[in-house]
């Protein structure tokens, strides 16, 4: 019973609400900049249970939680799990969370128009960066679809009324 009452429904984590009836891996997942399998990594590396619910954690573990993914530095993590390798500014590999992510991929975006690379172009102008196809999609405003020729519109509509005419006087005539 005095575990049902330290139990928390709403956990504080990096500054934010985690729903705490989440089992732990995909709890921490819910913050920006953890993923599920580095979850599952840190709470491996901490030695906690990853069938339990965030809530049932102590204060204690919570803090070491907080305390293992603050550092940007993971230690005894692989580097191939980071967020960020290989950093601009000091060729470090990084793990980021929450705003300093924000942050670090604002500043990215920044310098990339300021040198006026083909990302940072297409960031510029709010078009798709990554390659993808833009002819039909990415649409923003009030264009739903292609207008068509208005003199399409009278022809596809008289093809219809022709053939259900010629249908109803004799088929051997017709198919001549």
């Amino acid at each position: 019973m005095s575990e049902q009452q330290q139990f928390k429904y709403i956990v504080r984590l990096f500054g934010q609400d985690v729903d705490g009836t989440m089992k732990v891996p995909y709890a921490l997942a819910m913050v920006k900049g953890i993923g599920y399998n580095t979850a599952r990594a840190v709470i491996t590396k901490l030695g906690l249970d990853k069938d339990r619910r965030l809530g049932e954690l102590s204060d204690e573990d919570i803090k070491k939680i907080e305390d293992y993914l603050a550092n940007k530095k993971i230690p005894d993590l692989p580097p191939w799990l980071y967020n960020r390798r290989k950093d601009y500014e000091n060729g470090v590999d990084l793990h980021l969370v929450t705003s300093d992510l924000i942050f670090y991929v604002r500043n990215d975006i920044e310098r990339e128009k300021k040198i006026r690379s083909w990302r940072g172009v297409r960031h510029s102008l709010g078009l798709k960066v990554r390659g993808q196809r833009t002819r039909t999609t990415g649409r923003t405003g009030t264009t739903i679809g292609v207008r068509r020729a208005k003199g399409a519109q009278p022809q596809a509509q008289a093809q219809p009324k022709a053939q259900a005419s010629g249908g109803s006087s004799g088929g051997s005539q017709a198919k001549k």
